[in-house]
């Protein structure tokens, strides 16, 4: 129990230093609009270290992982003025298998973890390949190429099914 109690300590001594700095300074980097974001980061940071400092309740880090990666997401955004938010919205997904796949790795390895962390870490992957992508289709008139794309990947599958039906 101490050594959540020091997490606590840290985390509130972290804030102080960061508000004493900015009134000191001037700074204006800690303003409301740009704090709140501490409000879903900090829980994600107990959910995490309440594991790793007892190694017991693997469970709790899918919501850390979670919460950690949503809160530095919204850190991003919030610094950068919300203008790539259209672009980092895989992110969200991404979370949720950061958290799955830390249960994973820490809790019981069980196999069946692994099927949601590949499929949503997949949808976030294709997503942003899609999204930095997206300017290069756009230049290449990216609906001929996505369409044939499309077609190239169905005669493939076609193709295949057809093989493997003259070889049963």
């Amino acid at each position: 129990m101490e050594k959540r109690g020091s997490s606590a300590g840290i985390i509130l001594i972290i804030i102080g230093v960061l508000v004493l700095l900015n009134r000191i300074f001037n700074l204006n980097f800690i303003t409301m609009s740009n704090f709140w974001p501490l409000f879903v980061l900090i829980p994600g940071l107990f959910f995490e270290a309440g594991y790793f400092v007892t190694r017991r309740d693997p469970g709790l880090l899918v919501p850390g992982g979670i919460l950690t990666t949503i809160g530095l997401l919204f850190f991003f955004e919030v610094s950068t003025g919300w203008q790539f938010a259209a672009d980092t919205w895989p992110i969200y997904p991404l979370a949720v298998a950061i958290g799955l796949f830390q249960l994973y790795l820490f809790g019981y390895r069980q196999r069946g973890l692994l099927i949601p962390v590949f499929i949503l870490g997949g949808i976030s992957l294709i997503s942003f390949t899609i999204i930095i992508m997206g300017g290069m289709f756009l230049w290449f008139n990216g609906n001929i190429i996505v369409s044939a794309l499309f077609i190239l990947a169905g005669i493939i599958i076609l193709f295949n099914n057809i093989r493997r039906k003259k070889t049963d």
